[in-house]
């Protein structure tokens, strides 16, 4: 690991890579927590330090730059990534974590961290100047890194996955999601990720992510017993079940772990558990939201500029969107309960957070009805909703003519086959949706091994009907079970499972059921 040395404690000049490692058994390590039903993703960074095999190794073919990076002051160097050369020494040593079994890298520092000198933007690297190739380094990093992985034959050809701290315009390609980077635990920099992720989506990149609370806390004091942190937390975390991937981090000596927010029965600690309880049930939704995104170039946070561009209103607005086609929501970027950032310490609290302490303002696109996901109430698009939101409700509504699948409560995605999935259909309007399925963890799809489930609502006839099923894949279900709920006042709402109207037995072949 790249970065394995530079974190451990010691003088960092006089250490090996993995000298003295803190695991007996990295191997066993991750067994370990496969067998427990977790995933494994470890972070690499771009540069080296003068103790390491790599730098030795890059230093013979000229293809370190010489740039203060992170960590300073220690001789470290970012790698020239655009040397052949130097891309295939930099894998050769991921090789070994990779044939550990590790799922996942956590590309840090791809822009890299620089702190420039005078000269450094016309240091030649292997393609040009620093200052006319610097913008396509972190393209080039993530893309070596899946290409890599992607050409290893051992039996074990799982998707590549990166998470890159930078990214630009093709990073879609190359099995890459980009997170916003080491944002500040406030409202203020929650606020501003909103737009953040949308434009990244604009710019034809689909996964996005933002650490959920936040990375410093340098505005708050760092407890996660503190009323104030545990509402952002708890907002941050709703909204992040709507983010093409949902995942909390922070910066030490504050933790994130749900327990840490407190028990059941604690406010803060039942409010993020329902929203990612939330997350586990929409995943047949989210799946297939990101097969779209592969299969069709769609993308899973619409600026809703891309759907509404005839509504001049709509397509003003960067605080709220559509995840995926059908679910629009507003992320609660404001305290209700607590003080605002630096204005208080942050333990007055409202009196009780099961009441909303202050409206939020949803706008509702022109052209379509909208339901409350929340309570099924019904509203005219281009309107502006002031929407009641006690802590545990974040504003989402569901646009009339959807089709929402939802999953069984799960403690991680593989737990329970989707044999049996709850279809909640939005009338109104008019609508479809295409249940995408594939073998979860391998590039089978690209040979064509998925399938496809055309589910359409006619609102004249009140009929919805089940196509034959599109392709196969091994371990694909033959017979399954389909509860539709005709979503209403009396259907039940929200993430709780709702009222079956009628359940359909489906083996593949075209079904139709009058609703």
């Amino acid at each position: 690991d790249p970065a394995y040395a530079k974190y451990l404690p010691g003088d960092m000049k006089n250490m090996k890579a993995q000298s003295e490692p803190r695991l007996k058994s990295p191997e066993e390590m991750v067994k370990y927590v496969h067998r427990n039903n977790a995933h494994l993703m470890i972070s690499i960074w771009a540069n080296f330090g003068p103790w390491t095999d790599q730098y030795r190794e890059l230093k013979k073919i000229n293809a370190l730059l010489p740039f203060d990076t992170w960590p300073r002051n220690n001789g470290v160097m970012p790698y020239d990534v655009f040397n052949p050369k130097a891309r295939d020494i930099y894998w050769k040593y991921l090789t070994n974590l990779y044939n550990m079994g590790f799922d996942a890298w956590w590309t840090d520092s791809t822009e890299p961290d620089h702190f420039e000198k005078p000269g450094d933007e016309n240091y030649q690297t292997f393609d040009g100047s620093w200052l006319s190739v610097k913008n396509a380094f972190p393209l080039l990093h993530n893309k070596s890194i899946y290409e890599h992985q992607r050409a290893m034959k051992n039996g074990n050809e799982k998707r590549a996955l990166q998470m890159t701290r930078s990214g630009s315009f093709g990073l879609q390609h190359y099995g890459s999601f980009s997170w916003s980077g080491d944002v500040n635990a406030s409202w203020k920099e929650m606020k501003t990720q909103v737009p953040s992720g949308l434009n990244y989506s604009l710019c034809g990149i689909p996964f996005w992510n933002t650490d959920l609370g936040g990375f410093f806390y340098w505005e708050f004091e760092q407890n996660p017993k503190n009323p104030a942190l545990q509402e952002l937390q708890t907002r941050w975390m709703q909204w992040g079940t709507f983010m093409p991937l949902m995942r909390n981090h922070c910066s030490s000596p504050m933790v994130s772990e749900l327990y840490e927010f407190g028990k059941q029965g604690d406010w803060a600690y039942d409010a993020i558990l329902m929203a990612i309880k939330l997350r586990y049930r929409l995943l047949p939704y989210i799946y297939s939201a990101a097969g779209d995104c592969v299969q069709n170039s769609g993308t899973m946070m619409r600026a809703l500029v891309m759907d509404y561009a005839h509504d001049k209103k709509a397509s003003r607005l960067n605080d709220e969107y559509l995840f995926g086609r059908s679910l629009l929501v507003k992320p609660v970027t404001d305290p209700m309960y607590t003080w605002k950032d630096n204005e208080k310490k942050g333990h007055t609290i409202y009196p009780d957070v099961k009441k909303a302490a202050a409206p939020v303002n949803v706008y509702l696109p022109k052209g379509n009805k909208w339901y409350d996901f929340w309570n099924n109430a019904q509203y005219e698009g281009g309107q502006d909703v002031q929407r009641l939101c006690p802590i545990d409700i974040m504003p989402v509504f569901v646009k009339a003519g959807t089709i929402l699948p939802f999953g069984p409560e799960v403690q991680y995605s593989s737990e329970k086959p989707w044999d049996e999935l709850e279809i909640r259909v939005y009338p109104g309007a008019d609508g479809m949706f295409v249940l995408y399925e594939d073998e979860g963890d391998n590039y089978n799809y690209e040979k064509g091994k998925f399938s496809e489930i055309l589910f359409s609502w006619d609102e004249a006839r009140r009929t919805l009907s089940i196509a034959p099923r599109k392709g196969s894949f091994k371990g694909m279900l033959q017979n399954r079970k389909f509860h539709v709920v005709l979503v209403g006042p009396d259907s039940g709402a929200g993430n709780q499972p709702m009222k079956t109207t009628r359940t359909v037995e489906y083996n593949g072949k075209a079904v139709e059921v009058n609703l």
